[in-house]
């Protein structure tokens, strides 16, 4: 059950002491440091802005995810509001630095609204991911009011506040400022191929949906 409370000043008070800036940068962009994504993004994802990542299978999504936390927490703070999808081993081996990463457990959609609302005004992060519920649609049960006034407290606050997804409902992508969708193009491997094959990654394919400061053809 989310906390009624959690003191983001004591927060702040403790990453400031241990050298951590915690309030977002204000570039213009956020690269998230994957070439073909920022090159599709016109050099990443805008400052202040509500992000939806959707895919089937959501492998694709948690990757650029976990890219964004990568380069949030090499000079600053992430946060994840998490109902399961994330796998803190899993972003550590993407580059997220752990003790720079804030986790707000939050099994419904309607807490894990009220936690990104929380962690915008707080201004602590330089990049909010929702990650709870992989199951389509997203977001049922939150109003368009709701996803609009996150909207504008992540242009407040500077930072990016990015929803996975399988789909978007339309509430979310009307007040979205990137939506992309991304899938698993195919696996890639080392070594001889067959059995003895090592899976090394796979292929990501991204298409842009929706960008409110470039034009998509």
């Amino acid at each position: 059950m989310l906390p009624a409370r959690i003191d983001f000043q004591e927060l702040k008070a403790r990453f400031h002491a241990a050298g951590v800036a915690p309030r977002a940068a204000r570039e213009s962009l956020f690269p998230t440091a994957i070439p073909g994504i920022d090159a599709l993004l016109g050099g990443g994802f805008p400052h202040g802005s509500l992000v939806t990542l959707e895919g089937r299978g959501s492998a694709g999504a948690r990757s650029i995810a976990a890219a964004l936390l990568a380069q949030a927490t090499r000079r600053g703070l992430g946060a994840v509001i998490d109902g399961g999808e994330l796998y803190p081993p899993s972003l550590e081996a993407a580059g997220v630095r752990l003790d720079r990463l804030l986790v707000v457990p939050a099994g419904t959609p309607v807490r894990a609204a009220r936690a990104a609302d929380l962690l915008l005004r707080s201004r602590i992060a330089r990049v909010v991911v929702m990650a709870v519920g992989s199951g389509p649609p997203v977001g049922r049960g939150l109003r368009a009011a709701v996803w609009t006034r996150l909207a504008n407290l992540a242009q407040k606050a500077g930072a990016i506040l990015v929803v996975l997804c399988s789909r978007a409902i339309a509430e979310l992508s009307a007040a979205a400022t990137v939506c992309l969708s991304c899938r698993v193009a195919q696996p890639v491997h080392t070594g001889t191929r067959g059995i003895w094959g090592v899976f090394a990654g796979y292929e990501l394919q991204a298409e842009l949906r929706k960008h409110k400061v470039r034009m998509v053809g």
